[in-house]
């Protein structure tokens, strides 16, 4: 995936819903059409990233899994 996160945050270690309000403090500093890169290790925050840009409107760019770890690259859109 060849997506320039503008900012990176690493939530490893981290369970639900931590990953998540880090992630939405971390948008909310964020300038529109900026990207986050989000790591995760926890299995669940794949379909809660869904479910938060879902709610939000933000724009889940794309994820992978590598190495245990799920990264996540959001596009702030308002």
């Amino acid at each position: 995936m060849d997506i320039k996160p503008d900012q990176t945050i690493d939530c490893s270690g981290l369970s639900c819903p931590m990953p998540i309000i880090k992630t939405k403090k971390a948008i909310d500093a964020l300038q529109i059409g900026q990207v986050l890169e989000m790591i995760a290790t926890d299995p669940g925050s794949k379909s809660d990233m869904d479910a938060w840009t879902k709610k939000t409107g933000h724009e889940l760019l794309g994820s992978a899994e590598e190495n245990g770890k799920f990264i996540f690259f959001i596009k702030k859109t308002k």
